[in-house]
């Protein structure tokens, strides 16, 4: 009982003190609320791949062992870091189906593959092509520094925010003062991706192409956020 007692002479206290000083809660303050905006357009270096690996595609002439070993070698030929950039994602076979219907086991293996630009990607498409493989998708596509660049809009948001308080406090001839609170609101991010013809590749021909690599183009991802500031009015 005695420790409540004690806050509360404390809180009276510091109530008190605040009064006398003449402090202010910034809803008690004049103060000026602007939205401020902002967007940033960047090229993707992450687009990430699905290659998938069947033995039902070459009719179980070769195996998913023989075609790994192959497309391996191939994405070395074209600079791709084994380690660091494909990766296992799935791997089935139709082992169950072969006791109910006594057809050949079947098996596909699916790995995902990280390319960073757009001519090692129609590289890619066009050399595992040559060698039988086609069924490639591409997943999804991103930055590796897509952080930094979201806390930039971020921080232009706010510049123009106050941009814009500026503009409208002049017109009343008031000046504006520090920022006495800052809200991120809404933040998007819309992905880039290519063009929906292009998402699924299931062999060069169908891009009506010979000898040439495919020429695939991403938009660039966009990133909007808007910022709700308040500042103080002089």
């Amino acid at each position: 009982m005695r420790q409540f007692i004690l806050l509360g002479f404390a809180l009276l206290i510091t109530q008190f003190s605040s009064a006398q000083s003449g402090t202010k809660n910034f809803i008690d303050q004049n103060y000026i609320e602007v939205n401020g905006n902002a967007k940033m357009e960047i090229i993707p270096d992450e687009i990430y791949l699905n290659i998938n690996l069947s033995e039902r595609d070459t009719r179980n002439k070769e195996s998913v062992d023989q075609l790994e070993k192959k497309m391996f070698k191939t994405l070395k030929q074209i600079g791709i870091d084994l380690e660091k950039q494909v990766s296992v994602q799935d791997f089935t076979s139709n082992f169950k189906t072969y006791f109910l219907k006594k057809k050949d086991i079947m098996k596909s293996k699916d790995f995902q593959v990280i390319v960073h630009d757009t001519k090692t990607l129609s590289s890619l498409f066009s050399s595992l092509e040559k060698i039988g493989i086609s069924n490639i998708q591409i997943e999804k596509v991103d930055h590796s520094k897509i952080e930094e660049f979201k806390l930039e809009v971020k921080v232009k948001a706010i510049k123009d925010a106050k941009a814009k308080a500026k503009a409208l406090t002049a017109a009343l001839d008031q000046e504006v003062g520090k920022a006495i609170y800052i809200n991120e609101g809404s933040y998007n991010t819309y992905q880039a991706r290519p063009q929906e013809k292009r998402i699924m590749i299931r062999g060069m021909a169908s891009l009506e192409m010979e000898d040439a690599a495919p020429q695939i183009e991403f938009q660039k991802i966009e990133l909007e956020n808007r910022i709700m500031v308040r500042f103080e009015l002089k």
